[in-house]
């Protein structure tokens, strides 16, 4: 079984187990006196706060993350359309330049599926052997002389998409090594151990109800820091940034040619 799947079965089946455990203790040694009919509407209003303190929490790390793997999406698409127009504009120069420029172009597109997909999700870096492509590819656009100003033309067209390109490689560098800041995944599990708490806290009686009601706040609550981890680092894990965008970019230097 993959270990990604394990892992998002495990931790919910965790913490409901913890949870559960929490409660059950948590009657055993909480004082008489917080049985009481007379404490429920302070308890009640304890819990409230609890609940909505994590639900908060939760709902801005979410956020946070999301709009990360979004902005990372974002930028693959943006280097894969820069890289399908550096191809075009590679189709009408003439030889050698034309095969030459192609074949980088597609060279490196490739390295990014194959190479560096794995490197980002394993190291959180770029490969180098791709980076040296890229760089090959630059210098060969940049080395084509001509007086014919079409070719002169497209030739200022792959620079210009060129530079879209490495301007969007540097951001997916960066959203490689991006990741939630420590201080919020504190203040995550701080709430969630409140609220799996909250269930001793609040007096209520351990019966099967309660049990199987604990243990299911404790799935929910499992899957949502599940889901929460998924989505942090948008190239490494179970939930990464997919590279369609490049497999897109392939299919299209196939029709252009």
């Amino acid at each position: 079984m993959d270990s990604e799947l394990v892992q998002q079965l495990v931790v919910p089946l965790a913490v409901a187990a913890l949870a559960v455990i929490v409660f059950v203790v948590g009657n055993r040694l909480r004082p008489a006196s917080w049985r009481e009919t007379e404490d429920e509407g302070s308890g009640t209003l304890v819990l409230d706060l609890i609940n909505t303190l994590f639900m908060a929490v939760a709902a801005f790390v979410v956020v946070i993350c999301w709009q990360q793997y979004d902005n990372a999406h974002n930028h693959t698409v943006a280097e894969s359309k820069a890289l399908v127009d550096v191809y075009w504009a590679a189709h009408s120069l003439p030889e050698p330049a034309h095969e030459q420029v192609q074949r980088l172009v597609h060279d490196y597109t490739e390295q990014v599926v194959t190479v560096e997909w794995p490197e980002m999700d394993n190291e959180e870096r770029l490969s180098q052997s791709t980076q040296d492509t890229f760089d090959k590819l630059r210098d060969t656009v940049l080395a084509i002389q001509s007086e014919d100003a079409s070719v002169t033309e497209l030739q200022a067209k792959a620079v210009a998409a060129l530079d879209a390109v490495a301007q969007a490689r540097h951001d997916r560098a960066m959203d490689a090594k991006l990741g939630m800041p420590g201080f919020l995944y504190t203040a995550l599990w701080f709430t969630t151990i409140l609220l799996l708490c909250s269930a001793a806290l609040s007096g209520v009686e351990v019966t099967k109800r309660s049990v199987v009601m604990t243990a299911l706040l404790g799935v929910v609550v499992g899957a949502a820091i599940v889901a929460i981890y998924g989505l942090d680092r948008p190239f490494t894990g179970g939930n990464i940034v997919s590279k369609d965008a490049f497999e897109l970019a392939l299919s299209r230097y196939q029709d252009i040619t």
